[in-house]
C-alpha cells in the first residue's frame, strides 16, 4: 500500500484553492465574458472558469511536475496510475452567472485511479470543505471544525437533493421520481454545495446522472471522510462519474438504492 504525505498534499490543495479564489472573485456578480460550449443544451463557460483552471495548472506543473492533470476546461484523460489532480474550476457555472453562491471550486486528487483527497471551496461565502481517507472538515469564518453526516432513520425522513430534475429522462426520470416521492423533502439547484451540506449533516441524499470525473472526484473524499458514501446507481464505485448516489446514513442509501437500481 502506498504511503502518502497527506499533510503536504492537503496544504498544496489549499494553495490551489487560494489561487482559484484570486482568479475567480473579480468576475462574480461583475461583467464578464460567457460563452456556450454548445451540444444542444446551454453549457456555459466563463472567463472565471478558464482563469481558475489556468492558475491551478501552473501551480501543479511547478510543484508536482510528475503528477498528471484532468480539468474541465483544458482537458486530460482519467489516469489509472500515479497521482492525478482532477479539477473543476467552477462547478455550477449556471449558478455563477446567475449570481447565486451555490457554485464551488472542486479540487480532487486520485492515486492509481482511486480518490485520495478532495477540496470544495466556495470563495464568495469563504467556506472550504476538505476530505481525505478517514476524515473531513470545513473552515468557515476563520473557524475549522470536523464534518459528520447525520443519522436518518430512512428515506421517508430524508432531505434529498439533485441539481436539476429535468436532467433525468426516460427510465432515469422514473427512478428519480420514485425516490423523490418517498423522500420527506427535495431541494434543487445546489450543484456541488449539496454534497458538502450532506457531509455537514444538513442533507441526507444526493442523486445525479451524467457526471464527469471532475464533477465528483473532489466530493467523494469529503462525503466519505464525513462518514457517508458515494456509489453509482448499480452500487459500484463512482470515481469516473456517471449516475451517482451519495448518502449520509446507510438506511437512506438502502432505500434509495432499491428505487434507482435498474431492473434485473
Amino acid at each position: 500500500m502506498a504511503t502518502h504525505d497527506l499533510p503536504r498534499l492537503l496544504a498544496f490543495a489549499d494553495a490551489l484553492a487560494d489561487a482559484a479564489r484570486t482568479a475567480i472573485l473579480p468576475f462574480f456578480r461583475a461583467p464578464h465574458v460567457c460563452e456556450d460550449k454548445g451540444g444542444g443544451r446551454f453549457d456555459p463557460v466563463t472567463e472565471a472558469d478558464q482563469a481558475s483552471e489556468r492558475a491551478m495548472r501552473v501551480l501543479i506543473e511547478r510543484g508536482f511536475p510528475e503528477h498528471s492533470i484532468l480539468g474541465e476546461e483544458y482537458g486530460g484523460t482519467l489516469a489509472s496510475e500515479g497521482y492525478q489532480w482532477i479539477l473543476d474550476p467552477i462547478d455550477g457555472t449556471r449558478a455563477f452567472i446567475s449570481g447565486l453562491p451555490t457554485w464551488g471550486v472542486l479540487i480532487g486528487l486520485y492515486h492509481d485511479g482511486r480518490p485520495l483527497l478532495g477540496v470544495m471551496d466556495q470563495p464568495y461565502l469563504d467556506e472550504r470543505y476538505r476530505g481525505w481517507m478517514d476524515g473531513a472538515n470545513v473552515t468557515a469564518g476563520g473557524e475549522t471544525k470536523a464534518l459528520r453526516v447525520r443519522d436518518c432513520t430512512g428515506l421517508s425522513e430524508a432531505t434529498l437533493s439533485t441539481t436539476d430534475p429535468y436532467l433525468f429522462n426516460g427510465a432515469e426520470a422514473d427512478a428519480f421520481a420514485r425516490v423523490r416521492k418517498e423522500a420527506k423533502l427535495t431541494r434543487y439547484g445546489c450543484d456541488c454545495y449539496a454534497y458538502c451540506m450532506l457531509a455537514a449533516g444538513h442533507i441526507d441524499c444526493v442523486i445525479e446522472n451524467n457526471l464527469k470525473p471532475f464533477d465528483i472526484a473532489a466530493l467523494i473524499p469529503i462525503v466519505t471522510g464525513a462518514g457517508g458514501g458515494v456509489v453509482n446507481w448499480e452500487g459500484g464505485d463512482a470515481n469516473g462519474g456517471g449516475r451517482v448516489l451519495a448518502w449520509g446514513d446507510a438506511r437512506v442509501r438502502d432505500g434509495a438504492k432499491t428505487l434507482v437500481a435498474p431492473p434485473r
